[in-house]
């Protein structure tokens, strides 16, 4: 838990705005700290910056000019977004200005416990699972926040010492902390990501490690035991190990952790729910289930409750959403998957025949990583910059029925009338959606909007 250390009549740079700047700004001026806001963007139609103008607040937008930093500043609260490779924060580092994101003054701050979750995959959809199964205890109550969309330093006045933070953790976020300590911490997997942002594998895996830097021998590391890496990799750290797996069952994980076998998961030996329980699809699904429920049980709720959400739960929109299951007939919508790894990821969900549904931004790259995974696939429906260079891996894959429109509508139509009784209609595009779309959730929502009209329209008449 923070300390609540003292801010007032500190110099503190916010780098950046958006909605984690502002949450950033509005919290440094209760704190009573002498707070200077810069954008590269123009913020002066921005009716929030007015407000934060009439608390004294400083404004420097349109860029980042290095001569802003002759001016002393105690430390620099950045987005997590802009690199440190930038002229303006590698003069920073130069004249030795501390430099953090916002979930590191959350933790500095924070009453109520932290549960943080980080990893390549699987974090947003552990995290909110999570968070629903902590909602069924006697005291205290489990709030979302971090980089699933809620912004840290919005809730950190709201929880007190009988709550907790369930707190989802980007590589981004972990790299500007120093002090920030996780009780809990979970870790679902890592894989190289983002080296665009961290240059080298080595960076991007010290920053997601840095989730256990400050832990003590009193609390917890829950991590994906079958990835032989991580597991070298959080012995070195002094939280007590707590492992979830699916493919290597040794006495270890049977003693201190999570783990399936046969067809239910158990926690230190205890049955707790059957595989059937799990709504949402695919292996690494369970493996995300397996974690939570792994912080639920050291959190002390039961199993029936533990049984009750789950089967209540049907994941994150966006992310192999279910849609609809008419007729035999299932519609997934995996918006979210904006490249190629997480089509894959999807793909391997369905054992069924699927009708894919894909296109989007051209970023110059081919699909020929798709092939292996296109056994199952029974059409291909393909729009926007992207469907000509998709139907060339589809062919070469030997999918039979490839087909080429101008729009999302156009193609979820035509998979809608050609699907047959136990298939899926999947959307899952392995591309951005800014070709089309201003983000993936309008696209996604667009998908959902076109099936139901159809469900409505042009019902099945299968006897």
């Amino acid at each position: 838990m923070g300390t609540n250390e003292n801010l007032s009549d500190k110099e503190i740079l916010v780098l950046g705005y958006a909605k984690t700047g502002k949450s950033v700004a509005e919290f440094l001026v209760k704190q009573q700290a002498n707070v200077t806001i810069n954008d590269r963007g123009d913020l002066s139609q921005d009716p929030s910056v007015t407000l934060l103008l009439e608390d004294g607040v400083q404004i420097v937008d349109g860029g980042h000019p290095l001569e802003l930093l002759d001016k002393h500043f105690d430390m620099i609260i950045k987005n997590p977004g802009i690199p440190y490779s930038i002229p303006f924060l590698q003069k920073a580092i130069e004249k030795n200005i501390p430099i953090y994101t916002d979930v590191e003054l959350a933790s500095r701050f924070s009453k109520a416990s932290i549960i943080g979750i980080t990893g390549s995959n699987g974090k947003t959809t552990t995290t909110s699972l999570l968070r629903e199964l902590l909602t069924e205890r006697e005291k205290g109550h489990a709030y979302l926040a971090g980089n699933i969309g809620i912004p840290t330093l919005d809730v950190i006045d709201q929880a007190t010492e009988d709550d907790d933070i369930v707190m989802e953790l980007s590589s981004f976020q972990l790299a500007g902390t120093e002090q920030f300590h996780a009780e809990i911490a979970v870790i679902t997997n890592i894989y190289e990501a983002h080296l665009d942002y961290h240059h080298t594998r080595e960076e991007y895996a010290k920053a997601k490690l840095k989730i256990l830097a400050n832990q003590t021998q009193d609390d917890q590391i829950v991590y994906r035991y079958d990835n032989a890496e991580l597991h070298h990799w959080v012995k070195e750290f002094k939280g007590q190990l707590i492992p979830f797996s699916i493919e290597i069952i040794d006495e270890f994980v049977r003693s201190h952790g999570a783990y399936v076998e046969g067809e239910w998961i158990y926690f230190k030996e205890e049955q707790i729910i059957p595989l059937s329980d799990i709504q949402i699809p695919g292996s690494h699904n369970v493996e995300n289930v397996l974690a939570a429920v792994a912080v639920a049980k050291l959190k002390g709720i039961s199993n029936q409750e533990i049984s009750d959400i789950v089967k209540e739960y049907k994941g994150m929109r966006h992310r192999i959403q279910p849609v609809a299951n008419v007729s035999g007939r299932s519609f997934y919508n995996d918006s979210k998957a904006t490249n190629i790894t997480a089509t894959i990821t999807a793909l391997n969900s369905f054992k069924q025949p699927i009708r894919f549904i894909g296109g989007g931004l051209d970023r110059g790259n081919e699909f020929d990583e798709l092939i292996p995974y296109l056994k199952n696939v029974s059409g291909a429906y393909l729009y926007g910059e992207t469907k000509d260079k998709m139907a060339k891996a589809f062919k070469a894959a030997g999918v039979n029925t490839i087909e080429i429109f101008d729009d999302l509508i156009e193609a979820t139509s035509k998979a809608y009338r050609e699907a047959r009784q136990g298939e899926v209609v999947l959307l899952s595009p392995s591309c951005a959606s800014w070709d089309q779309y201003q983000n993936f959730e309008i696209r996604g929502d667009v998908y959902i909007d076109t099936i139901e009209q159809l469900l409505l329209e042009e019902p099945y008449t299968d006897e």
